[in-house]
């Protein structure tokens, strides 16, 4: 099958941040929502959108949280949204209400938010806590958004992960009701991104509109808010009194931040989409021996699941933006 998965001679790499891609882009008057923009890759990405010129909207669960970590920066303003409130979407249908209100187009959205290897935990109707929040979230939000996003001819970026390697869809069982494994659930949920960006670009590249997916790389973040110390030393990422172990291994978060905002602002990727990034690139195909998990899996850019996933989502979240 071919693919669409080859590198491109961007310039860029695994050390370059997110100013380095920026430099020379100018994105004055050019409007960006990031969620999750006032915390580890978020907040870099927002400060360095703000200093290329762009006014950032940061939807943000916890409002004073994110007023008092952008206090310093300008081009921004912040609203409420909360991804996991996911019984009626009550918080996505009223962030989305109040910006359409606004009648202000959009540019860029990164769906950046997420959460990583969290305890069996169930939201709305009894969603699968990551699935719900990293996908049907942003899911719901972009359609929501559509009238927005169209107009403007915007790049949508999707924030995965490597983790996308651990799970495809478990199409019999998406929720985990049986046997809940907090890292395949989490890899089901970065599949998902991957997926979701697939088939908006099939959907939207005619409006102008084209969507990517991305690993951002190794970075110690809030992101891993839910695993325990000893976990953590376990898989040898810091020592006993918490200090990281293997520097060289984990990106700066001015480095994790920088594929995203490359995905959201490169004119090199000017007239492609639906494909998923890594190291400010386009990464190629996953080898099958990759321990390293670099690469894309094939059951995450399967355009055939890209389509299934996007009709069960609007099914479960009763959004679609492209129902006829």
């Amino acid at each position: 099958m071919s693919t669409a998965q080859h590198k491109i001679g961007s310039g860029f790499g695994a050390t370059s941040t997110a100013d380095d891609v920026l430099r020379g882009i100018d994105l004055t008057g050019k409007l960006a929502i990031v969620t999750g923009g006032y915390s580890g890759l978020g907040l870099e990405t927002t400060r360095a959108l703000t200093k290329a010129g762009a006014r950032v909207v940061v939807p943000a669960r916890r409002r004073a949280a994110a007023e008092e970590a952008l206090s310093g920066v300008s081009g921004v303003e912040v609203d409420e949204l909360d991804l996991g409130d996911l019984g009626d979407l009550e918080s996505v249908r009223g962030f989305a209400e109040r910006f359409l209100a606004s009648g202000r187009t959009v540019d860029i959205v990164i769906d950046n938010a997420g959460i990583m290897a969290c305890p069996e935990t169930r939201v709305g109707p009894g969603w699968e806590a990551q699935f719900a929040t990293n996908h049907l979230g942003h899911f719901a939000l972009v359609n929501r958004l559509w009238p927005a996003i169209e107009p403007g001819g915007a790049r949508v970026v999707s924030v995965s992960s490597r983790g996308h390697h651990l799970s495809g869809i478990r199409w019999d069982d998406v929720h985990w009701r049986h046997g809940y494994d907090k890292w395949e659930a989490y890899g089901q949920a970065k599949t998902a991104n991957v997926l979701f960006a697939v088939h908006l670009d099939k959907l939207g590249a005619d409006h102008g509109v084209r969507a990517f997916s991305l690993h951002p790389g190794g970075i110690l973040t809030p992101l891993q808010r839910h695993l325990a110390k000893e976990e953590m030393v376990e898989r040898g990422w810091i020592d006993e009194q918490g200090n990281m172990l293997h520097p060289e291994a984990f990106k700066t978060p001015e480095q994790g931040a920088a594929t995203q905002v490359w995905a959201a602002t490169s004119p090199q990727l000017n007239g492609m989409g639906g494909v998923y990034l890594e190291d400010c690139n386009i990464a190629g195909p996953a080898a099958e021996d990759d321990e390293d998990r670099s690469g894309v899996m094939a059951w995450a850019t399967d355009p055939e699941q890209a389509a299934r996933l996007w009709t069960l989502s609007a099914e479960l979240t009763g959004v679609n933006a492209f129902a006829s």
